[in-house]
């Protein structure tokens, strides 16, 4: 290995071998994304679901579930950064890079090219929740009845849908 690198012996996997498990694993997580949708979709008509309430309620929740599991395996832990950190990085990377990306592959891959044009609810609860989410995070500090209201604000949104 080059000097400073830090490691005193070969890693044990080539770069090559590491990149194509990533690639086959990338593979089946969207065959298993593709399943997930048709099932729900199929579900969200069977129960009668709006759209919306498919898309940040039921895809959020399932599709959050392990990073859900480990902002809660943080918190159980007394990682209250950690666990703020895994939550909020993930909607910050939907919003600031798979979104826009998904749009521009659009132009390349889809049928149709799509835009972020939201309907005006939607906006309003984006709105919300990033303020929300700055007001509780701003302190440094929490304690349980702030997460009963957090939990609140998401029913209500639930509600609103």
């Amino acid at each position: 290995m080059s000097a400073g690198s830090g490691h005193d012996e070969e890693s044990p996997w080539p770069v090559g071998v590491a990149l194509c498990t990533l690639a086959v694993v990338t593979v089946l997580v969207a065959l298993v994304s593709e399943v997930f949708v048709e099932s729900v979709q199929k579900a969200a008509e069977s129960f009668g679901m709006t759209p919306a309430f498919v898309g940040f309620i039921v895809v959020a929740l399932v599709g959050g579930a392990a990073e859900m599991a480990s902002a809660f395996s943080a918190a159980r832990k007394d990682r209250l950064d950690l666990s703020v950190g895994i939550a909020l990085g993930s909607a910050s990377q939907i919003a600031l890079f798979v979104a826009p990306a998904l749009v521009l592959l659009s132009f390349v891959v889809g049928p149709t090219p799509m835009d972020l044009q939201f309907w005006p609810g939607a906006i309003v609860m984006m709105l919300i929740a990033t303020m929300t989410a700055s007001l509780v995070t701003n302190s440094g500090r929490s304690a349980w009845f702030v997460g009963a209201l957090l939990v609140m604000v998401y029913l209500i949104f639930a509600m609103t849908l």
